[in-house]
């Protein structure tokens, strides 16, 4: 906060003394834990539990609440829709993962999403832990009053039920989709509030649709009026994505400053994605005042998406002491990757290699450089671990990944896991062989690896080289490969083979042009679309075998 230089990992170590009492007795209750770049542990509480829930207050004003809108404004991702016991089994995990507050569906907009909403209202709102949290669960509604009791009717039987209504303000929202003038626009916003209450909702939410773009002086004005009306929490939305996070923290602060009643009731953020700054904005917002952040698992949603939960909750986990003013949150963080491959899982929404957090790349290293910093001290690369979001990872591997930008380090460290142990000369060979086949596969493997070892170890004269391979697949059931090979002569054959598959089309191709008798000694499946094959021709010796197994090995993650 002083514009210090230190590294988040040195802040942790200096601090981790006075920390240890708060560690431990966080760890006896329960209370979330983050890991530091050093692989220590900081309480993302710091021994506070979870405040008691009132809807329009939090006794520790350092306390952020997590609304996550995965069940509704992530479904409207296309393509994403989920059944109702998707969504219940969501929502189950969003209460192990710890948010505050699960905005289920929007229950009128039909009849499978109000009773998808009412069921995890009727067995996830109610699911109390033993230390008395249990997740509010909330319902949109617009401001018609059908929508309005439709919403409370399918989340009233939550022990914490929440209906958040919404009505858009800016002047191209009202003059091109209400049609409202702005004395409407407040009218139905007040209605819908008090109707709400009247119904017997307490926990009443309101969202000012694109208040990014709208006029300050009317956000002011209409929030001021529902708050006299009822309202516990106002959210405000950059619908498009449109403000900068200095506006949208600006935003934040303005209405809390100049909005009556602002400071009996709980600020929202709901930041959309288009310009790629959502966590920047929910950041801003919460170091503004914000103390309700809203977002999605993988940051799913419509558009470009929302602001991503595991992002903001991991740069609260890590920053929020040193440089958010001591701001924290309730998620335990360990069930972040579980979470986000249930939510890739059932929405059919692939989460990008590269995404921060729980991207297949999060936790990999391929650079040499990165790949020798890594494996001296983890320190270099990485400002977590895997492992506090749920991730294992092996003790030993550090998330290397070989391929054509790694290092000798990063190769005979894996090989030695292996069981290989080289001189300089022959490492050099073996790296030599590495690198040119790193060059021509994405990924090289442990198989891979251990291929190019029993090169080093028995390379007897190529007779025949496959020079192209090429296999058609169909509803026929005739799969059939083409093979071309060069020969013992130096001519190139062409061979044709059908078979039940197009492996074994392949080696029926193969047998076709080489002509000796084989047997197939071994098939293992691998990963999705590989297949490892071991032949053994007819008068091999057993010791012959093993030593070629691997070099008969076939890849088929190209074709199959």
């Amino acid at each position: 906060r002083t514009g210090s230089c230190l590294s988040l990992a040195t802040l942790w170590r200096q601090q981790r003394s006075q920390q240890q009492p708060a560690l431990a007795q966080a760890q006896q209750r329960g209370v979330p834990v983050a890991a530091s770049a050093s692989g220590s542990s900081s309480p993302v509480a710091l021994g506070r539990a979870r405040p008691k829930y009132v809807p329009n207050k939090i006794s520790d004003p350092n306390y952020v609440r997590i609304f996550d809108t995965t069940l509704r404004d992530g479904e409207q991702s296309p393509g994403a829709t989920l059944t109702s016991k998707e969504k219940l089994d969501i929502a189950r995990q969003l209460a192990k993962l710890g948010v505050d507050v699960i905005e289920a569906g929007f229950p009128v907009a039909s009849n499978d999403d109000f009773l998808a909403v009412k069921q995890i209202a009727d067995v996830v709102g109610n699911d109390v832990s033993e230390d008395g949290y249990v997740p509010v669960i909330c319902g949109l509604s617009r401001t018609r009053i059908p929508d309005l009791e439709r919403a409370w009717d399918a989340v009233k039987g939550a022990k914490l039920p929440r209906v958040h209504t919404f009505i858009a303000t800016s002047e191209i929202h009202m003059k091109h989709k209400l049609r409202m003038s702005r004395e409407e626009v407040v009218h139905n916003a007040v209605t819908a509030v008090k109707h709400l209450r009247s119904l017997g909702c307490t926990d009443i939410e309101f969202s000012p649709e694109d208040a990014g773009r709208s006029d300050p002086e009317f956000l002011y004005q209409i929030l001021g009026e529902v708050i006299k009306a009822g309202a516990t929490t106002l959210n405000i939305p950059d619908t498009t994505g449109w403000n900068l996070p200095n506006e949208f923290g600006g935003i934040i602060a303005n209405i809390r400053a100049n909005t009556p009643g602002a400071d009996s009731v709980i600020i929202s953020t709901h930041c959309q994605n288009d310009l790629g700054l959502s966590t920047a904005n929910s950041l801003a917002g919460a170091m503004n005042g914000a103390r309700q952040l809203e977002c999605t698992i993988n940051g799913i949603g419509e558009r470009a998406g929302n602001a991503s939960l595991e992002e903001i909750v991991m740069a609260i986990a890590l920053k929020g002491q040193s440089h958010m003013n001591g701001l924290y949150t309730g998620i335990n963080p360990v069930h972040i990757y579980p979470t986000s491959r249930m939510v890739s899982d059932y929405s059919g929404m692939m989460v990008q290699p590269h995404k921060a957090i729980v991207g297949a790349n999060a936790f990999s290293h391929e650079s040499g450089i990165h790949q020798d910093g890594m494996l001296k001290s983890r320190e270099t690369y990485e400002i977590m671990t895997p492992e506090s979001i749920g991730l294992p990872r092996r003790a030993e591997d550090a998330g290397i990944v070989l391929g054509k930008h790694s290092g000798r380090n990063a190769l005979s460290t894996r090989l030695q896991e292996l069981g290989f142990k080289l001189e300089k000369d022959k490492l050099d060979d073996v790296f030599k062989r590495f690198k040119t086949l790193a060059d021509q596969k994405k990924g090289i493997t442990d198989e891979d690896v251990i291929a190019l070892m029993s090169d080093e170890l028995h390379q007897p004269a190529a007779i025949w080289q496959l020079t192209n391979l090429q296999v058609v697949c169909g509803t026929m059931g005739m799969p059939t490969a083409t093979v071309q090979m060069r020969g013992p002569d130096g001519m190139l054959r062409v061979g044709v083979g059908i078979g039940t598959g197009p492996v074994d089309a392949t080696y029926k191709a193969i047998d076709q042009l080489v002509k000796v008798g084989a047997c197939q000694c071994e098939q293992v499946a691998g990963a999705p679309g590989q297949v490892r094959v071991l032949m053994k021709g007819q008068g091999f010796k057993s010791k012959e075998t093993r030593a070629m197994r691997l070099r008969r090995s076939i890849s088929w993650s190209k074709w199959v």
